[in-house]
């Protein structure tokens, strides 16, 4: 059995991969195009990207989450697929639009107090995230 990652290891995690992924790819971004046009929309595309594709690659982990310990399951311990990280990232993501960002604060307090550390995407897709 697993233990549930916190809200402190999660938040080191999505920092170090805005740090080491994010960063480096707006830079490069930013001078490839020049300082503007369509930047902001192609960096946000290839984030996206990064967060749904990556954990489906390698198990569940992104740079973040592998240096931090930590990866996306599946609520029976298997590694997330596709459609599993769509609903993650689509459904939950649309929850958080609609409730103009409320739901997102309520989704670190549900990492930081429910006994099985799951937010709002976690439990629209059926995930958790837990420690190696």
């Amino acid at each position: 059995m697993f233990m549930n990652a916190g809200f402190w290891i999660r938040l080191g995690a999505i920092l170090l991969d805005g740090l080491i992924i994010g960063l480096p790819v707006a830079l490069i971004l930013m001078l490839i195009t020049g300082n503007g046009f369509g930047e902001e929309r192609i960096s946000n595309f290839l984030s996206m990207l990064y967060s749904i594709l990556v954990p489906v690659i390698w198990g569940g982990y992104t740079v973040g989450k592998k240096i931090c310990g930590i990866r996306i399951v599946k609520l029976d311990g298997e590694p997330p697929g596709i459609g599993t990280m769509l609903m993650r990232h689509f459904v939950g993501g649309l929850v958080y639009g609609i409730t103009c960002g409320i739901a997102v604060i309520v989704s670190a307090f549900m990492v930081g107090l429910r006994e099985d550390k799951r937010s709002i995407h976690d439990l629209i897709a059926g995930t958790e995230v837990v420690h190696d």
